[in-house]
């Protein structure tokens, strides 16, 4: 059963981002809150937690398209290849924002994304799951909650949500209402950015 933990943006509480960090270590999975709706996410180097989000998705972990959710840019060469300035500026810009950009992968990705030729790094301006990230060490898999089947409020209410996911999430994280519009997704790995998305990120600054 999914424990619903309430942690406040402006402040998170150590107590409970190191709860949350402590079950991501032991493969967990969580639902929390980023600048946009609100994401399921795992630990990025626990290959069972993958499987699992894999398997609720119903996609081949392999060929997933799941964002890495990062604290900054600090550990970018980790997960993607070299970028040209023009490129870094744009993600200087855009993050932390709404935005999902889509880069080369790099050598040092986990093996179960050893194939990806492309990875989507997100830096959300939200300091829960940045706190999360940052205590984790790495960065977490990230995939949305939304389901267009579903009601609206199943995506922006973390107690609907918690009703929903009870059986196959361990903590679902209460960090107010959540957004009901995705990030902005843009594939900067072809010669000009490329929108494959449009969400709450702005176009204005490409």
């Amino acid at each position: 059963m999914a424990e619903l933990l309430r942690i406040y943006d402006e402040n998170p509480s150590p107590k409970h981002i190191n709860k949350v960090v402590e079950t991501l270590k032991r493969g967990g999975l969580i639902i929390y809150p980023t600048d946009t709706i609100y994401g399921l996410g795992c630990d990025i180097t626990n290959t069972a937690a993958l499987e699992k989000i894999a398997q609720i998705k119903n996609v081949k972990l392999e060929i997933a398209n799941f964002s890495f959710v990062c604290e900054d840019l600090s550990n970018l060469s980790d997960y993607v290849k070299q970028i040209d300035t023009t490129t870094f500026k744009i993600l200087k810009r855009c993050l932390p924002g709404p935005y999902t950009f889509v880069l080369p992968g790099g050598n040092n990705l986990p093996n179960v994304f050893k194939r990806k030729k492309t990875v989507g790094i997100r830096v959300p301006e939200n300091n829960i799951c940045r706190a999360i990230v940052k205590g984790l060490g790495n960065p977490i898999v990230s995939t949305s909650i939304r389901d267009e089947d579903e009601v609206l409020e199943y995506t922006t209410d973390p107690e609907l949500i918690r009703e929903k996911w009870d059986h196959l999430v361990d903590i679902v994280i209460d960090g107010g209402y959540g957004d009901n519009i995705p990030s902005t997704v843009i594939d900067l790995t072809t010669p000009e950015p490329e929108v494959i998305r449009e969400g709450k990120g702005s176009l204005e600054i490409m």
